[in-house]
């Protein structure tokens, strides 16, 4: 059922989505691309389905399967390492499920949606923070392809493959791996948005019958559960394990942190808010905690097999010899890190180096751009050691996003109260143009808040770039905390920035 047109320029749905009466009326913007344009409710066909597939597909790779291994390395029992990663999760989903409503609701993408709380140009401030932390993001897990790639294949191509000549500190046929991953997902991302929904459709359930596959071979040599499931914690429950767990907390959540943000670009295809938060409910924190258990199950079974735990999947996968079986694994390696790379870290920079210059930057050409920055980014040196990986690549940019995220879900669920005008989304001097285009109020409450998070950003002597006592000592303690402080502290700002202008605008209502 469709309600009455309005003269705001927008049509209201039964079930509460909206979409333009007129959409040609906004195709002359300097803002406007058909990429950024409000989805048509007739072309909102994500399914529960689609959703759970789309979490499913991202949260089985190769970094999920190491979160677990990477806290055990820092001293947490496996009890310890399951809760840390369950309960981060849980955490990231009320943030993600706020900013998706809007998605459904206005089938409109991440930069779009930012428009309304920072203005149609200052909207650019946030995405293209966003942008860049996925460009690493996208950079990390294509060199942990590229390196699946040329693990397994050495297997199969023998000594003139592995023992390749060295170019720049690595040998020719890795990088060789690299390059063709990354050319991989160029192929995806340039044929849009519904080939990577297929894509994902299928990925998923091939992934998680891999996976157990893998897991019942393992517990079918081991003859069971092995001792890891009995090792304790080096941190005990005191002092020691609380220091360490609040900024693996955090560092949970910002692995997701992202997503939380960018979410819209995905749930602008849902066919009802009911289908994209059950979705994701069912996708997200249940797969990343089953795959933290599948990881401690399948590593304390080659503590028993192989007399060493081996964390690693590929250093695991290594191991075989028989090469169909070296085959499937390759595969599976690759598909499992397509699905979560062109989704989580593809698809979002594409959308917000399009609205940086909408004429200039089509989808595609944004996908392009993240390639190329991904690579730049020199993504080897991020995963090479699990504090840098934890502490200082994770808990920084989760307290950046997490004040992008305090900024929206203030803006949208408190002050506007879930309202937007999509045509002002598009338009020079509307509602959302504030002052030149930027609204103030929202860059100073993320720039706030992002201070507070990681103003205090320190690193153990010899384990990082920050001073051991903090950037800005007084706030270190905040550091370990650093998303939720960012979060917290730019909601309550750009709500108090905001009071006198909503006190004004009331004044002239009345």
């Amino acid at each position: 059922m469709v309600l009455p047109s309005s003269p705001s320029g927008q049509t209201t749905q039964s079930d509460g989505r909206v979409e333009l009466t007129d959409p040609a009326a906004i195709e002359q913007s300097p803002y406007y691309n058909d990429e950024l344009a409000p989805v048509p409710i007739a072309k909102r066909t994500w399914s529960t389905y689609n959703f759970a597939a789309l979490w499913i597909g991202m949260a089985h790779n190769i970094p999920s399967y190491l979160l677990a291994s990477g806290l055990i390395a820092l001293g947490m029992s496996w009890v310890q390492a399951f809760v840390t990663i369950t309960l981060g999760n849980l955490l990231v989903l009320i943030p993600m499920l706020l900013n998706s409503h809007a998605g459904t609701k206005y089938g409109v993408p991440f930069p779009v949606f930012a428009r309304a709380f920072y203005g149609v140009r200052g909207a650019n401030f946030a995405g293209l923070l966003r942008a860049f932390i996925a460009c690493g993001w996208f950079g990390i897990q294509t060199w942990i392809g590229g390196e699946a790639i040329y693990a397994l294949a050495g297997k199969l191509l023998g000594s003139w493959w592995r023992d390749a000549p060295v170019v720049l500190g690595q040998p020719w046929t890795l990088w060789a791996a690299f390059l063709f991953f990354w050319g991989l997902q160029m192929v995806i991302i340039w044929r849009g948005m519904e080939t990577l929904r297929r894509f994902e459709n299928w990925a998923a359930p091939f992934v998680i019958v891999a996976a157990l596959a893998l897991l019942v071979w393992v517990l079918f040599e081991a003859g069971g559960l092995g001792p890891i499931l009995e090792q304790p914690s080096r941190l005990g429950w005191g002092v020691e394990f609380w220091s360490v767990f609040a900024p693996s907390l955090m560092g949970m959540i910002a692995f997701w942190s992202t997503l939380s943000l960018n979410m819209p670009d995905f749930t602008r295809f849902g066919g009802s808010q009911r289908q994209q938060a059950l979705g994701q409910v069912l996708g997200l924190p249940t797969t990343m905690s089953f795959f933290a258990l599948l990881s401690i199950f399948i590593t304390s079974g080659t503590a028993v097999i192989y007399g060493e735990a081996i964390w690693d999947p590929i250093k695991l996968t290594e191991k075989f010899d028989n090469p169909l079986v070296v085959a499937l694994s390759l595969f599976t390696v690759m598909v499992a890190t397509l699905s979560v790379n062109v989704a989580a870290n593809v698809v979002s920079p594409s959308y917000d180096f399009s609205n940086a210059a909408p004429r200039l930057v089509s989808f595609r050409v944004g996908g392009l751009i993240t390639g190329v920055l991904g690579i730049a980014i020199q993504p080897w040196h991020l995963v090479a050691d699990p504090n840098i990986y934890i502490y200082v690549w994770l808990a920084f940019y989760g307290g950046l996003l997490g004040s992008i995220a305090g900024v929206l879900a203030a803006g949208y669920w408190v002050l506007d109260k879930k309202t937007l005008h999509l045509p002002d989304l598009y338009a020079r001097g509307g509602r959302y143009w504030f002052t030149g285009g930027w609204n103030l109020n929202a860059v100073a409450a993320t720039v706030i808040g992002s201070v507070a998070a990681v103003g205090g950003a320190y690193s153990d002597p010899g384990k990082g770039p920050f001073p051991q006592e903090g950037l800005i000592p007084v706030l270190k303690p905040l550091y370990d905390y650093s998303w939720a402080v960012g979060l917290v502290v730019a909601l309550l700002v750009y709500l108090l920035l905001s009071a006198p202008q909503r006190r004004r605008a009331t004044d002239l209502a009345v």
